[in-house]
């Protein structure tokens, strides 16, 4: 199993928070564009670390968005239309009255896709008195500690994914009515263990929000391995969990991570602002 790398940074703080995954970044004011040396950190602690939070941020739309920027090229979300005046800004919300969170289960982002983002970016405008953290999971890990035997039979395999799978297609349902939107239908193949374009590891990517079995097997004989996937991707030591205020700011490696919105808030509002950043095709 490859060890968490920790290495002395120059301009900002690093602090982890669990030891799966996920840190803490500080000295850094994201409304002020930072110059390269810290971009260039900020980049290297994302890679290392799968997922970095940063607190008591006060970002516009335009600032969040030209953060983005700094990082990838940010791209629309296929099922829902963005803010009037920012369309590649989501709004990912829960209002008082309703029981569902949007997302509310293990994923990836958008695996659907012929080629899924390779980051996302929440920002945190109201925030519940308690509840609704955002657990993350580290997918290196999770092919890492399978058997030899079990990751030589995975490393040839393709899962399907689809936007209809109604474990996750069911929590969109609410934003979909209230924007008068449909769910669109989207199908893609990508393989099972992908190989990270800028660490050169491999991790586990199927989901239980998307992957609906494997190429060439049927859904019979798939369901199986992908329910022992499901349950072993998302072991408690593969993860860790983000308690959000106003003003956090998560941004996580969709290429290597599972991620998942608690939904133990009911009766208040829950209002985030997301940026999915474009990526490549999975190899």
């Amino acid at each position: 199993m490859t060890q968490r790398v920790l290495r002395n940074y120059r301009h900002i703080e690093v602090r982890p928070i669990a030891g799966a995954l996920g840190a803490e970044l500080h000295g850094v004011n994201l409304a002020r564009e930072p110059d390269d040396d810290v971009m260039t950190e900020i980049r290297q602690a994302w890679l290392d670390h799968l997922v970095v939070f940063f607190r008591d941020q006060q970002l516009s739309p335009a600032q969040q968005l030209a953060f983005a920027r700094w990082l990838g090229q940010p791209m629309e979300y296929p099922q829902l239309k963005g803010l009037p005046d920012f369309p590649l800004i989501t709004p990912v919300v829960k209002l008082e009255h309703e029981r569902t969170n949007f997302g509310g289960i293990w994923h990836s982002d958008t695996t659907y896709l012929e080629r899924p983002p390779m980051a996302s970016m929440l920002y945190a405008q109201e925030i519940p008195p308690y509840g609704g953290d955002t657990e993350f999971a580290n997918q290196y890990l999770a092919y890492e500690m399978l058997s030899a035997g079990m990751r030589a039979m995975l490393d040839g395999l393709t899962g399907i994914s689809s936007s209809l799978k109604a474990e996750a297609s069911r929590t969109r349902e609410d934003r979909l009515k209230a924007a008068g939107e449909e769910q669109k239908t989207l199908i893609a193949e990508h393989p099972v263990v992908r190989t990270h374009p800028e660490t050169g590891r491999k991790s586990l990517y199927v989901n239980v929000g998307h992957t609906t079995g494997f190429r060439g097997w049927t859904e019979r004989e798939s369901q199986p391995l992908l329910e022992f996937l499901f349950q072993h991707q998302v072991r408690p030591e593969f993860t860790c969990r983000f308690r959000w205020q106003v003003g956090s700011l998560a941004l996580w490696d969709n290429r290597c991570t599972l991620h998942n919105p608690l939904n133990d808030y009911h009766g208040y509002r829950r209002v985030l602002h997301r940026i999915t950043l474009a990526g490549d095709r999975p190899a």
